[in-house]
């Protein structure tokens, strides 16, 4: 596409993007990472690479051994 257009519509596009970023706003990243923590908290429990596999469920533990997550 950027091969058929002239380099004035190129920078006239590219202009045209930078003005939407210029309207987007910004938060700093502290103000997110309370939410983030406490998000990924809430789903830790249930997660499968921190809590494991039991040994019952676990398809390759009778062919190469175990594995454990430290």
């Amino acid at each position: 596409m950027a091969r058929d257009m002239t380099d004035k519509e190129i920078l006239k596009m590219e202009l045209a993007q930078l003005k939407k970023e210029v309207d987007t706003p910004r938060t700093p990243v502290g103000a997110n990472c309370a939410e983030t923590v406490a998000f990924v908290e809430e789903l830790s429990p249930n997660d499968p690479l921190i809590k494991g596999v039991s040994d019952e469920k676990n398809p390759y533990k009778g062919d190469k051994g175990g594995c454990i997550i430290t």
